[in-house]
């Protein structure tokens, strides 16, 4: 009874190894198991049964996507360390900074939209550049740390809740109601933020996240050559 036990534990082990195939997926919509074919860049693979887009080869995306990360980066020092917007009325101005403006509202008892304020706009847009840029300097090295799949896997859920261009219009609908008791000075951190809206929406256009799970290590190191194994008919320990 024993030797049953582990002659089906062993078969467990070995059926739960991964595929080799990467060009073998399911479509996350339907689940159709498809082999994904080889496309030109900028061509798509839609899936036959549901038409939804499963992948598009696009073209250096690594360095593309880089690019914007970097930017984003600096735009979003920017907008977070100089003044957003100042107002002057009757002789008095006043500049507030995104930060500056979730601390009044917390300061004026509305905790709750202060603390979106600062998740959507501050924190959340962090995050994911934080992850990108971590994701693209990992992918770099020549064995990708685990790390990278961690990252990968959350990096969805960062452009979620980053949410700037929805705190520029609440900012943009506030100043109109206020453009006839005030003057209203834009500052350069206004603009940081409408050119950091974008840049996320580029970095998320450029980026293949199926080229870094290509480079991503598996997390047993001899899983692939066990699959081959098990792929190739002509292989002797197979045949024994």
């Amino acid at each position: 009874m024993g030797g049953i036990t582990l002659q089906i534990q062993n078969r467990h082990s070995d059926c739960n190894l991964p595929l080799a195939d990467a060009s073998l997926v399911a479509c996350p919509h339907c689940d159709l198991l498809q082999r994904m074919p080889e496309v030109v860049p900028g061509a798509s693979v839609r899936c036959p049964r549901c038409d939804k887009e499963l992948w598009r080869h696009r073209e250096d995306s690594f360095n593309r996507t880089f690019a914007f990360t970097l930017a984003a980066l600096i735009l979003y020092v920017i907008a977070n360390t100089v003044p957003m917007l100042g107002l002057t009325a009757v002789g008095h101005e006043a500049y507030t900074t995104v930060i500056g403006g979730a601390q009044q509202l917390w300061k004026d008892g509305q905790q709750i939209v202060a603390g979106l304020v600062l998740f959507v706009a501050v924190v959340s847009p962090a995050l994911q550049i934080g992850f990108q840029l971590l994701i693209l300097i990992g992918c770099r090295r020549e064995r990708p740390p685990f790390w990278v799949g961690m990252l990968l896997r959350h990096l969805r859920l960062t452009r979620t809740w980053s949410m700037i261009e929805v705190m520029l219009l609440g900012v943009l609908v506030a100043l109109t109601k206020i453009a006839d008791y005030a003057t209203v000075i834009p500052g350069v951190a206004l603009f940081a933020l409408g050119a950091l809206v974008f840049l996320l929406a580029a970095m998320q256009a450029c980026f293949d996240p199926r080229e870094v799970w290509e480079t991503v290590a598996w997390a047993e190191p001899d899983v692939k050559t066990v699959n081959s194994k098990f792929q190739n008919p002509d292989s002797k320990q197979c045949s024994k």
